[in-house]
Parts: C-alpha cells; sequence; structure tokens
C-alpha cells in the first residue's frame, strides 16, 4: 500500500461515528434484530394461513358445486316414484325341450333397476346356477343365484341394474354356462 491509499483511508475512517468500534451491537440492537424477525415470521404465518384458508374454501366450494351438480343429474334421469309405482309388472313362463327346464318370472319396475321373483323346475339337484336378466341391446346382469334342492322346484328373487323398459328375457342357466331356459318377457 502506498502513502496515499493509507491517507484515503484514514479520510474513509475518520467519517465512521466512534460508537461503531465498541465491541459488540448498539445497545437495544440485538432486541430491536430479534423483534423486526419476530414481526417478518409473523407476517409469512398470516400470509401462509390465509392462502391456505382461501384453498380450503375453494375447495369445499368445489365439493359443495359437485355435489348439487349431482343431485340435480340424478333428478333429471330417475323416473319419478309415482311412474314406477305405475308400471305393471310383466309376468311369464317358458320351457325349454332339450333341459327339460321351467320357469315363470316376474319382473318388477323399480327405479331405473327391476325386482325379479322367479320359479324354477326341472334343474338336476345339486347344480349350481344363476338367474340372469338380458337387457334389448344384449347385456346381461346378475339377478341371484342358487343350488337346485333335490326337489328339483325353487323359488329365486333378486335384482338387476337394468332399467325397466330395456328388459328383453330371464334366464336360468348354470354356472358352467350353460343356459337352462329363457323367458321372454
Amino acid at each position: 500500500m502506498s502513502e496515499e491509499d493509507l491517507r484515503e483511508m484514514e479520510l474513509a475512517l475518520g467519517e465512521i461515528p466512534p460508537e461503531a468500534y465498541l465491541d459488540g451491537p448498539p445497545p437495544g440492537g440485538e432486541l430491536l434484530l430479534r423483534r423486526t424477525l419476530d414481526e417478518v415470521r409473523r407476517e409469512r404465518s398470516r400470509r401462509v394461513w390465509r392462502n391456505r384458508a382461501l384453498l380450503g374454501a375453494a375447495a369445499a366450494l368445489a365439493v359443495v358445486v359437485a355435489l348439487g351438480a349431482g343431485a340435480l343429474i340424478g333428478r333429471s334421469t330417475v323416473p319419478p316414484p309415482e311412474a314406477v309405482a305405475t308400471a305393471p309388472a310383466r309376468t311369464a313362463t317358458s320351457a325349454d325341450a332339450g333341459t327339460g327346464v321351467t320357469m315363470t318370472a316376474v319382473v318388477r319396475p323399480a327405479a331405473g333397476w327391476v325386482r325379479i321373483h322367479a320359479t324354477v323346475a326341472g334343474v338336476p339337484a345339486g347344480e349350481q346356477c344363476r338367474l340372469v336378466v338380458v337387457s334389448r341391446d344384449g347385456s346381461r346382469a346378475p339377478a341371484g343365484s342358487w343350488m337346485a334342492p333335490d326337489s328339483g322346484r325353487t323359488t329365486v328373487d333378486g335384482s338387476a341394474l337394468i332399467a325397466p323398459a330395456e328388459v328383453v328375457a330371464v334366464q336360468a342357466e348354470t354356472y358352467a354356462g350353460q343356459i337352462l331356459v329363457t323367458v321372454p318377457v
């Protein structure tokens, strides 16, 4: 360092107040720093809480809107109870000459689905069977199951999630998939 550099440094240091040369911060400086940091933390905490509260409120509103829309859509797609109650039950009987099985099926409409009451006879004792409802488009829905008794005659009650107007037949079949009898309704 040159002599000129030292003089410039002396001039620069001369502008610093003597209190700055004391050991440690000025009195109350640490407390002031601590209070400032605490205030910054509190403000950040308030901001985070406010953001979380807004997000929670938005999520709750979205759930309420979704549930309300679902209820409105559900009401518009299900026929009114009085319409279902006045729809008549359909009863039919059929026999299959190849299997020797006969069945009488009663299809009772419900709100968007059907109840089935079937009396089946001629199934060999111990055979595991199921009742299947066939819709207009060919899809099939299980409606109940049973094991054929020694008497060869049984009554099965069940239900299927097929609209009443779409039901075209009720079938009895084995668990192996052999159709024992089909009753058009």
